[in-house]
């Protein structure tokens, strides 16, 4: 069995954590996404810096797609960023003719979206196209000598780096996204369809418990009457089901990236499963023979003999400096394999979550392509200052992070306490 992520491995174990809440009102958490690079200013595409409030990516996303008069398609994000925060992000429009632009931009802003400044661009702009997030975060109802076990747990992380875990609201408000990825993968669709839409646990929503208890009873239109409008995802399953549709048709009607989503949510599993035990071997900050070691300056891996491992992991290599860390498995068919323990290590972490290597592969609803991912990451620009507003005492971190990790994990080690979003998007990732 995999590790329970509120059971995964700290790398500050020592210092008690400060609690507190996180998100209590979106001005608590704000986040600005660091652009990869300007945009030109010419070209048929239109860049947007959209500062929203308690949207998603995808409701901004939409929004856009009307103002703008495109298709879905059309318009470009760098990275998904969190729904209860105030955020700073970049979308561009695919609008070769700029004679319109002031108009459409006069009607762009709305109730929780405002747009910053806007240029123009000869490229969309593509997933992972950004440098990083900088995030502020308010930490309530706790002390303001809180503030000293904040810090230190800080420094730990400079040190050494942050465990690259990824957090929990990748994995569902239910925990069950990893599952659901296997049985995809599986093919395996009424299992999965009883998963996504069934079974009513204590947690859920009243909305979404009707809903499950419903569906169980295979009453597909009374389920889909009492199913909350956003979840559009499981409603495009049920929609498909009340028409009579098989199971594996229900499945198709599912959004082909929300599909890859869940295979997502398997893979972070995985990875979470790897990375815990390395914490807890205490091979977490150094490289290993047979590791693919990861180059934080271009994202590459190279593989790690044992003379490397020895020059790398010296007072005078780049493991300590947080230049090369040891990298983990996103498991998939064309992700590169490290040998030896390490290779053994990763293939009991996927075992534990009960899929095989052929398994990968997928069939019709979904397959898992695979990359490599640092188990670490730098942490930089950090900030630790206690203060206090009308709502009462606050710890206030502000800290950079690179693309593609998350802020709870660093709030993880700081609180050791749960940090996920008070009312989560269930099936939308945070980043």
């Amino acid at each position: 069995m995999p590790v329970a992520y509120e059971n995964l491995a700290f790398l500050t174990p020592g210092t008690p954590g400060i609690g507190g809440a996180i998100k209590q009102r979106p001005e608590d958490f704000l986040v600005d996404e660091q652009p990869l690079y300007e945009p030109s200013g010419t070209g048929e595409h239109l860049f947007l810096l959209v500062e929203k409030t308690g949207l998603t990516t995808s409701d901004v996303l939409r929004r856009l797609a009307r103002v703008f008069r495109v298709r879905n398609s059309e318009i470009g994000y760098a990275g998904l960023k969190d729904k209860h925060a105030v955020t700073r992000q970049h979308f561009s429009v695919r609008l070769p003719n700029p004679a319109h632009d002031a108009e459409l931009l006069a009607h762009a802003e709305s109730p929780g979206v405002r747009v910053a400044w806007s240029a123009r661009h000869g490229n969309k702009l593509r997933r992972g196209h950004l440098a990083g997030n900088r995030f502020v975060i308010r930490i309530r109802d706790v002390t303001l000598a809180s503030v000293i076990g904040a810090k230190a747990v800080l420094d730990r992380l400079a040190l050494r780096g942050v465990p690259n875990y990824f957090g929990d609201q990748r994995f569902g408000y239910r925990g069950d996204n990893p599952a659901l990825g296997r049985l995809l993968l599986q093919g395996k669709s009424q299992e999965f369809l009883d998963l996504m839409l069934g079974q009513p646990r204590e947690q859920d929503f009243p909305a979404t418990r009707a809903g499950r208890e419903a569906y169980d009873r295979r009453d597909y239109r009374a389920a889909l009457d009492v199913w909350p409008r956003h979840l559009r995802h499981d409603r495009q399953a049920l929609d498909a089901l009340r028409q009579g549709k098989s199971a594996d048709k229900a499945v198709l009607a599912i959004d082909q990236q929300q599909r890859d989503f869940f295979v997502s949510g398997l893979q972070s599993a995985v990875f979470n499963e790897v990375l815990h035990q390395r914490i807890v071997d205490t091979t977490f900050d150094r490289i290993l023979p047979g590791d693919l070691a990861w180059k934080h300056d271009n994202r590459s891996v190279f593989a790690v003999d044992d003379a490397t491992a020895e020059l790398e992991n010296g007072p005078e290599g780049r493991v300590p400096r947080l230049e090369v860390s040891p990298s983990g498995p996103m498991w998939g068919t064309s992700m590169t394999m490290p040998t030896g323990a390490p290779a053994d290590a990763e293939r009991r972490a996927l075992a534990a979550l009960a899929v095989t290597e052929a398994e990968l592969a997928g069939g019709p609803f979904a397959k898992a392509e695979g990359s490599r991912r640092p188990l670490r990451i730098p942490i930089t620009n950090i900030d630790v200052t206690g203060g206090g507003d009308e709502h009462g005492p606050y710890v206030r971190l502000a800290f950079d992070l690179p693309r593609g990790s998350f802020a709870t994990t660093v709030l993880r080690e700081i609180m050791k306490t749960k940090t996920q979003d008070p009312d989560p998007p269930p099936y939308e990732p945070d980043r």
